[in-house]
């Protein structure tokens, strides 16, 4: 198998390939959700699309790739991650820790779309 098989090139959504890449499955979601950069203030975001080993959501921010922020999730403590790409109305985020699979479950099954 070679990567014209596993990747439909109409999908692809980002600048760089490589992005699509994906370590593990990314799940459909929305979750609302608080997202800090390294030494601000947090602000309201809405997760889209959670993984083990990442998140994107809505947010209308100038946080630039590479950015450290913080993901917090209703009742979680905060989950560091790094700012990968940033279109102006949503980002995308690798966590720096992947997460458990248990609360990765525990978190689908408190906000899975109906």
């Amino acid at each position: 198998m070679n990567m014209s098989d596993t990747i439909d090139p109409t999908s692809l959504r980002y600048d760089s390939a490589a992005l699509e890449d994906r370590c593990a499955p990314r799940i459909k979601i929305r979750i609302p959700a608080m997202l800090r950069q390294s030494g601000n203030t947090g602000f309201t975001v809405v997760v889209t699309d959670l993984s083990i080993a990442g998140f994107q959501c809505e947010a209308l921010t100038g946080m630039p790739p590479g950015s450290r922020c913080w993901l917090a999730l209703p009742g979680l403590s905060p989950i560091q991650a790094e700012l990968v790409w940033n279109n102006g109305r949503a980002v995308g985020c690798a966590f720096s820790n992947i997460l458990n699979e248990a609360v990765l479950d525990s978190i689908l099954r408190r906000f899975a779309l109906a």
